[in-house]
């Protein structure tokens, strides 16, 4: 099995970036339980995120949040340099394939917003949105660059489950305008674009992130920046969750307190924390 890895290039005045994320993809969908539709949804947000937070410097992060109308409730993904973690509302909806064969998230997630974090070291989060086009991730994420951010850019996302409901291929790309970048380098991108075909086809003929930058960038010079490792990595700890315990005011310590064990549930990882009556009132009586 291929390792999950981000390659980063530019190419006369455009970055772009190529990711697969095959292996990360499958641990959080089988950590969630994810369904066929579920585990598209959440790997291509996932990779989405990872794309943008390559533009970001060391220490800070994005969040990503897709919010509709449809049954899967919403889809998150948050993103730090090369690690990433993610979640949707409920991981086990069923829908019909679309008439074209593909998994129909455009349909899981329905019509809402999509809600953009930017986590900055030296400045106050910025936070965008925009509303969601056509729920399937890759327009949307799309969208809210070129309305939110005025930067033209185009993403690619994809992820190939089997009949069985296990991610076979999971992967995308980000191509974005730098300042000043002529309009014959856009032509060209796009025609790029158009003749590539789908992220999940060019994984399985066994292109690597590399293979697909290049492919992208045909005829524009590419220069590879580097090519980095990317995981699946949550950031919840006991510790972490037991300072939020901490926080919580006096009447609702004095609820958890109630009962012999008070469980707590990280969204993201699905990781199970379980408190004793003694240790939830030891949290009182400090607090």
């Amino acid at each position: 099995m291929e390792n999950d890895v981000l390659t980063l290039a530019l190419a006369e005045g455009v970055r772009i970036y190529a990711a697969r994320t095959t292996q990360l993809t499958r641990e959080v969908s089988t950590r969630h339980g994810c369904s066929h539709v579920a585990a598209a949804a959440l790997g291509r947000a996932m990779c989405g995120a990872l794309l943008l937070s390559a533009t970001m410097k060391d220490g800070e992060r994005i969040a990503l949040r897709f919010k509709g109308d449809g049954p899967i409730g919403e889809v998150v993904a948050d993103a730090q340099g090369s690690t990433v973690r993610g979640y949707v509302g409920v991981p086990d909806i069923y829908l019909p394939l679309k008439a074209d064969g593909h998994l129909n998230v455009g349909g899981a997630i329905g019509q809402g917003t999509l809600t953009v974090t930017r986590y900055y070291k030296d400045a106050a989060p910025f936070t965008g949105y925009t509303e969601l086009v056509t729920g399937e991730v890759a327009e949307d994420i799309t969208k809210y660059l070129f309305t939110s951010e005025q930067t033209p850019s185009s993403v690619g996302l994809g992820v190939l489950v089997s009949p069985e409901g296990e991610v076979q291929q999971a992967g995308g790309y980000f191509i974005q305008a730098l300042p000043d970048c002529p309009d014959s380098v856009l032509d060209k991108l796009d025609e790029n674009v158009r003749h590539t075909g789908f992220v999940t086809q060019l994984l399985a003929a066994g292109l690597t992130p590399e293979d697909m930058v290049r492919k992208l960038g045909e005829g524009l010079g590419v220069k590879v920046l580097e090519t980095r490792p990317v995981r699946y990595e949550c950031r919840c700890s006991r510790e972490q969750v037991r300072g939020m315990l901490a926080s919580l005011r006096g009447y609702d310590v004095n609820e958890l307190a109630q009962d012999e064990v008070t469980e707590v549930v990280c969204p993201f990882c699905n990781e199970h924390y379980r408190f004793t009556r003694n240790e939830i009132l030891t949290l009182k009586a400090k607090s």
